[in-house]
Parts: structure tokens; C-alpha cells; sequence
């Protein structure tokens, strides 16, 4: 069975101010970057059959705009995906069920950009771009080469960055 894992960065939000930065609302920008994921990742990857989201307002709100352009059968707020790096991701991706195709994780940088990297088999240019972070709205688009237990280091290919007209 073919996996994809998808990892997302939250669209652009506004800056902390006195919210408190859970609290943080997409910007203006956000909102229209969110809106142009789904059809683009519809495009990119198909349906999604798991998404796993943070509990920040960003990730939450980033996620229901996308998930009006692209089909996702069951979604989970995850809290600690706000705090996680990228080995707590991991750890949650293992226990991804096996008969899951799609995943799509909506976090937060610098753990997008470090489990891309550390999952990537190859240093090639991607890996590069990625290695460097990945600005708000773009998804790193892997491949893998094992089932969601086995994921580890260097067992997923990035195929793409996946970032939308905006």
C-alpha cells in the first residue's frame, strides 16, 4: 500500500500581542493561503484519510479552511502537537493505523521543517530548501518506504513542497 505523509506548516497568523500565543488567529493572509491549500493539496495528493492538527488556534483554523478543498475522512486535535518535536511526532505517526493512506500533520516550525529533514532519504535541493525551515502555508510532501510503525530516520521520500498561490 502506498503512504503519504504530508506535513504542514499553519498559515500565516497575527503576531502575538496580548493573546497569548495559542491564542493567535490567522491573518487576513492566512485565511486566503489556508483557503488555496485544499484544492492544491486535493491536486497534490488526493483525499486525506487522517489529519492531525494542533490544538493552536492557527493550526485549527488553517485546517478547517483547507479542509473545504480537499476531501478528509477523519481529522483529530491533537494538544500535543503544539509542543511537540519532531520525535513526539514520530512517535504519534506510529501509531497511525497501517491501512492508513494519506496523513497530514498541521504544525508548527521549527518541527515541520526538522521531521521533513530527518524522514528524507536523499540531500538533494529539497532537502536543502527544507533544512532551512519552511515558511507559513507549505506542505512537505513525503513518500514513504515503510508502514506508519516503521517510519523513521531517512525511510520516506520528499517529493514536493507543496505551497499555493497566494
Amino acid at each position: 500500500m502506498a503512504r503519504t505523509l504530508v506535513l504542514l506548516r499553519h498559515a500565516k497568523a497575527e503576531p502575538e500581542r496580548d493573546l497569548g500565543d495559542a491564542r493567535r488567529p490567522l491573518a487576513a493572509k492566512g485565511r486566503r493561503q489556508a483557503a488555496a491549500l485544499g484544492p492544491a493539496l486535493a491536486d497534490a495528493v488526493g483525499a486525506v484519510d487522517l489529519a492531525l492538527v494542533s490544538s493552536a488556534l492557527r493550526t485549527t483554523e488553517t485546517f478547517k479552511l483547507l479542509a473545504g478543498g480537499v476531501a478528509v475522512r477523519e481529522q483529530t486535535v491533537v494538544d500535543d502537537l503544539y509542543v511537540a518535536g519532531p520525535r513526539e511526532v514520530l512517535a504519534l505517526l506510529h501509531g497511525v493505523p497501517e491501512s492508513t493512506g494519506t496523513t497530514l500533520v498541521v504544525g508548527h516550525e521549527p518541527t515541520i521543517s526538522h521531521l521533513a529533514s530527518m524522514l528524507h532519504d536523499d540531500a538533494d535541493d529539497l532537502a536543502l530548501q527544507v533544512s532551512l525551515g519552511v515558511p507559513t502555508a507549505t506542505a512537505c510532501i513525503l513518500t514513504l518506504r515503510t508502514g506508519w510503525r516503521e517510519l523513521d530516520r531517512s525511510t520516506a521520500h520528499l517529493t514536493r513542497l507543496l505551497r499555493p498561490d497566494h
